[in-house]
């Protein structure tokens, strides 16, 4: 019975290369698509393709931006800022911007539940009171570290885009940009204001200074 085993793997390890060396040759384009990584069309972004003409700046509003900044306001800059990169066209600054907007949405806060402390754990009693505190430790600090996360992650994504940062004042700030706490932005506003984003970013003339990173 052995010697039968043996022989049938001896078989089969000499027909396998056989089966194989009868297929079809891999063509060069074959082999080409095979070694070539696949991207999304039309675009380097991981979020796909996205729909902007050169004209579509036309219709929108410039924000204002000049303003007299007090103290107070140049101790928020690193809340309250737009971008701009000189030389860089309307749809592409929209590109860039969609793009950095979706690496900075749906972040986690890191705050998470945490257990009661003895002798409350694993009573009824604890339990209730764990999801109270833990559901206010999120509404009072998941929502600032949320929006503090979205805040580096655009700066760090504009920056490496080539764009330059500047301080603005907050209600100037308001009208063309938002934060993200525990509930995120509808759609349709949120392009909205990623469009005027990267209005400013093409064609604004920034007076102040220049904040770096």
């Amino acid at each position: 019975m052995a010697r039968r085993a043996c022989a049938a793997l001896a078989a089969v390890s000499v027909i396998v290369p056989g089966i194989a060396a009868a297929q079809e040759p891999v063509t060069a384009g074959q082999a080409e698509a095979a070694a070539t990584p696949a991207y999304l069309a039309d675009s380097g972004s991981p979020f796909g393709t996205v729909e902007v003409a050169e004209e579509d700046a036309a219709k929108l509003e410039m924000p204002k931006l000049d303003f007299a900044a007090t103290p107070a306001d140049e101790k928020d800059f690193d809340k309250y800022y737009y971008f701009v990169r000189t030389g860089v066209s309307y749809a592409d600054a929209y590109r860039d911007v969609v793009e950095c907007d979706g690496y900075a949405r749906g972040l986690q806060s890191g705050v998470t539940y945490t257990q009661v402390p003895y002798p409350y754990a694993g009573t009824l009693a604890g339990a209730a009171g764990g999801m109270i505190g833990n559901a206010m430790a999120m509404m009072i600090f998941g929502s600032a570290e949320k929006r503090r996360m979205r805040r580096v992650n655009m700066r760090q994504c504009m920056y490496y885009k080539g764009y330059q940062r500047y301080g603005l004042k907050k209600d100037l700030w308001e009208e063309f940009h938002f934060e993200e706490g525990l509930s995120n932005m509808p759609e349709s506003r949120r392009f909205d204001y990623l469009k005027r984003q990267a209005l400013v970013a093409s064609s604004a003339k920034p007076e102040g200074k220049e904040l770096g990173l």
